[in-house]
Order: C-alpha cells, then sequence, then structure tokens
C-alpha cells in the first residue's frame, strides 16, 4: 500500500501554509507562537524549499544554491526563531573576484570596498561616500523610475569596470540587471555594505532540522509529500485546500508557492477581478540557475581560495551574456571542513545564472549533451585556479532551470521568483480574496534568506490580523524592506 502521508490530518485548522520555503516556515512558526492551529504542507520530501540540500554516495551532502545574506540575519533569526540558530551565522570573509576588468579579493564590507573603490579604482572619497548614503537612504516607497544604470551612471559615469564589482554578486543573488529599478540594487547591496556577507555554519541541513524542532515544538503539523492541487474559494473567502485528493478546511491560507502559480494554477483567474488579472498577467518570472554539484573524495584536500569565487572571462559585465548557455561567468562556492564543523569532508557548488527557454525546449539527448558540456566547462574553470582538482572529485552532477521546476513547481524554473512588480500583487492577493495571503520570492529586493523570512513575518501579522481572537496575541513585523 501506499503511504498516506496525511494520516491523521485534522478535518480543518486555523492556518493551511503551502510551501516551506523560508518565508512560509517562518510564518507558520509565528503563528503557532499566538497559539493558532497551523498545517504546512510540502509537496517535496524535504523542507526549505530552495534553502535546503541532498545527499549522494560517499557521505557527500550538497546545499542547495548559495547562500550569502547580510548580517540582518542574526537579529532576524533571533527574534523570530531562536538564540541557537542566530549564533550559528558565520560571516564569510574571503569572497574573490577574478575577470578581466579585475582580480582581487575582498571581506565585501563596507570599510574593505571603501578601500578598494579608493585605492583600487581611483574614485574620489567624497564620491564614494555620497554612493553610499543615496544607496543607504531607499526604501521601498521611493519613486521606481531610477534604474541601475542610472545609479551607476550617475556616480561613476562610464565605469564599467566599477559596474561589474557592483552589480555581479547582486546579480547572483537576486537576478537583478542594470535596467531593473535601483531600489532593487541599493537596498540589497547597502545591507551587505554594512557588515559584509554572512552564511549558516553547519550547512542548510542542520538549519533546517534546527527549524523543523521549533516547529513541532510549537505545534505545527509538518507534512511532506503533500501535494496541494487546489486553493478553495466559497463567497470570495478563503476555505481550503485539496491535497493529495483530500479537502482540508481553514480559515486562513497562505502561498508559499511562486505567485504566478498561485493566482492562475491554485486558484483560477476567475475568482479575481479583472483589473487584479491583467496587473498579474503583467508580472515578470526572473531568471532561473544551474548548478555543478563537485563532491572531493574522502581523504582529499584542497587549498582554501576564498568562499565564494566570482570567476568570468566575459569583458564586461552584460546580463544577457550572465544568463546565456555558452557560459563564461561563473560563481563558485567552496565548502571547507569548517563550514561543517566535525566533519573533514569538502565539497564545492558552481552557480551560473540561466535562462529557462534555452533548455525547456531540449530534446532528452541534447539536454544531456549540454549537461555534460556544463559540467565540463565548471571543471576546467575551476582547474585554473585549483590544479588538479579534477582527478580530486568522485561525485559530479547538474542541475539546470528544468531540474528546478520539477523540484520547486515554481513556474520556468524562476530561482528568483518574480520581477520587482510581482510585489505588489503579491501584497493585494488578500484584498481580493478574504483569507488570502501570498509570501515568497516577489519583487526581487525580497530575494535572498533575509527577505524572504522578514517578509514570512511581515505576512504573518497580516494573517494575525485577520485571524485574530479574544487573546490578543500580535506579531510584531519589521519594515517593509528596508536596510537591515
Amino acid at each position: 500500500m501506499p503511504a498516506d502521508w496525511l494520516k491523521d490530518v485534522k478535518h480543518d485548522y486555523d492556518v493551511i501554509v503551502i510551501g516551506s520555503g523560508l518565508a512560509g516556515l517562518t510564518a507558520a512558526n509565528r503563528l503557532a507562537t499566538c497559539g493558532y492551529s497551523v498545517l504546512l504542507l510540502e509537496h517535496h520530501y524535504n523542507f526549505g524549499g530552495m534553502a535546503t540540500w541532498f545527499k549522494r554516495r560517499g557521505n557527500h551532502i550538497f546545499d542547495i544554491s548559495l547562500h550569502g545574506f547580510p548580517i540582518g540575519m542574526v537579529k532576524t533569526c533571533r527574534k523570530y526563531w531562536s538564540a541557537d540558530i542566530a549564533d550559528s551565522i558565520v560571516q564569510i570573509k574571503g569572497i574573490r573576484f577574478d575577470n578581466p576588468q579585475f582580480s582581487f579579493t575582498t571581506t565585501f564590507d563596507r570599510t574593505d570596498f571603501t578601500d578598494k573603490l579608493v585605492t583600487y579604482f581611483k574614485i574620489p572619497p567624497a564620491t564614494v561616500e555620497a554612493f553610499f548614503q543615496f544607496a543607504r537612504s531607499m526604501n521601498f516607497y521611493d519613486d521606481q523610475a531610477m534604474t541601475t544604470r542610472d545609479l551607476f551612471q550617475k556616480y561613476f559615469p562610464g565605469r564599467h569596470d566599477l559596474w561589474r564589482l557592483l552589480m555581479e554578486p547582486i546579480a547572483y543573488a537576486n537576478g537583478s540587471t542594470l535596467d531593473d529599478p535601483a531600489i532593487t540594487f541599493g537596498i540589497v547591496f547597502s545591507n551587505f555594505m554594512n557588515k559584509g556577507v554572512y552564511t549558516f555554519q553547519g550547512g542548510t541541513d542542520k538549519l533546517i532540522m534546527k527549524m523543523k524542532a521549533t516547529l513541532k515544538a510549537h505545534g505545527v503539523d509538518l507534512r511532506h509529500h503533500a501535494l496541494v492541487e487546489k486553493v478553495l474559494i466559497e463567497k470570495e473567502r478563503v476555505a481550503g485546500v485539496v491535497c493529495n485528493g483530500r479537502t482540508i478546511r481553514a480559515k486562513a491560507v497562505l502561498s508559499n508557492a511562486n505567485l504566478t502559480a498561485t493566482i492562475h494554477s491554485l486558484v483560477g483567474d476567475e475568482y479575481f477581478g479583472s483589473d487584479f488579472i491583467r496587473e498579474a498577467r503583467a508580472v515578470r518570472l526572473n531568471s532561473s540557475s544551474c548548478q555543478v554539484y563537485m563532491g572531493i573524495r574522502k581523504g582529499e584536500t584542497i587549498p582554501n581560495i576564498g568562499d565564494l569565487f566570482f570567476t568570468s572571462s566575459h569583458p564586461v559585465f552584460d546580463s544577457e551574456a550572465l544568463n546565456a548557455m555558452d557560459v563564461t561567468s561563473r560563481t563558485y562556492s567552496l565548502y571547507y571542513p569548517d563550514t561543517r564543523p566535525g566533519s573533514d569532508r569538502y565539497a564545492i557548488v558552481c552557480s551560473t545564472n540561466a535562462n529557462y527557454r534555452d533548455w525547456a525546449a531540449l530534446n532528452e539527448d541534447a539536454y544531456r549533451r549540454e549537461k555534460e558540456r556544463l559540467i565540463e566547462g565548471v571543471v576546467a574553470t575551476l582547474e585554473k585556479y585549483l590544479p588538479g582538482v579534477h582527478g580530486k572529485i568522485d561525485h559530479l552532477e547538474a542541475s539546470t532551470p528544468r531540474t528546478f521546476e520539477h523540484y520547486t513547481r515554481h513556474v520556468n524554473g524562476a530561482s528568483f521568483g518574480t520581477k520587482f512588480e510581482g510585489l505588489k500583487v503579491s501584497q493585494n492577493l488578500p484584498k481580493q480574496i478574504s483569507g488570502l495571503f501570498h509570501a515568497g520570492s516577489v519583487g526581487i529586493i525580497m530575494s535572498g534568506w533575509l527577505g524572504a523570512i522578514n517578509y514570512g513575518v511581515i505576512v504573518a501579522n497580516e494573517m494575525d490580523k485577520h485571524l485574530r481572537q479574544a487573546t490578543g496575541c500580535m506579531v510584531q513585523s519589521p519594515a517593509m524592506a528596508t536596510h537591515e
């Protein structure tokens, strides 16, 4: 008999959360602490969404994607999760760049970045300070007419080498381009400029296990292998979901799924106003990515060449070239033994931004060849910096936008959610259908671990207002799209 993944699930809950990305997990946790009954449904076998991991033979553990976030994550996790989780957040100190325009290592914080801009790129200190102050002052409510290109041209006209330094890490973090609103660069960049880049020591598996333990302690009903097929709407109000063919009722539903899939597939256009659907259809999906996972054989070592390594052979920063199948730019995330304390293993994950359409139309033979070509290019490039590394690798595999689509069910495998305009649509969802909410990677200022967790808290606050009872419990919300 097949497993009954919904065994003992109740007929109704106060809240159902669809998807277990960091926004969904955090919202579930906050609402559970207010005394609401919460059911979290995840179609995959692992929790975490894009913040997850997988294991392979040879005791290899691979984190999905690159994980770097601002120091604000420490405060957020301490406040909305636990001190134990917050205390495992550590700084990444070796961020390396190598491309035709410059080559150096930085700690990617304001002090070192200022030194690089002044001494290496010869920018006057007053200009650097003005740029930092302007980026720091940006917020969600600003006029969105200025693009990142406009911002760079204002402070560093014609300095395409500097544009690359400023833009490349952010493009890998949230898929942004020079022609996106400047706010999508400015807020993310200035958050990193606070005190650098941080990650979770112990790996994603340790983080999600700690989060699961916290959720269970707070009474959240966690279910994986649980595919939500439909959100139920009755008289313009949410009524529950259909999951694995079973109806489960709820007073409120939070979708942590892809925004466009939530609207057009899980609910259905017929339940929304025509103006809202027109706005929702105008929301652009963000780009996707490819990754190559390299496991180093037990007993082998590799020298420390940095924690994050941005390498490119392309002459300048170019968003189209960055996403092209003919890869010229790659980012390597290197996992040394201290990444997972107690382990003596090394691993390397290479990420390249990508377009879904390039991979979607390939037949199976062509798809396999392109994956092999992707792997070969990644390893050959790495050999230039770690000679002999190929002989130390005993596991190699690649993921593509098709892989992300399959495992995350994101439309077109969109690793970074939607473009900026998606944020407004996400926020307005409960105005269309009472009790229906969304949180996730929408509006690229919200991408990344910190944005996802904070957005989860923001939406949990709105759901608490919707559900509030005599307890008077109120979730404290972080400011929308502000600097951490």
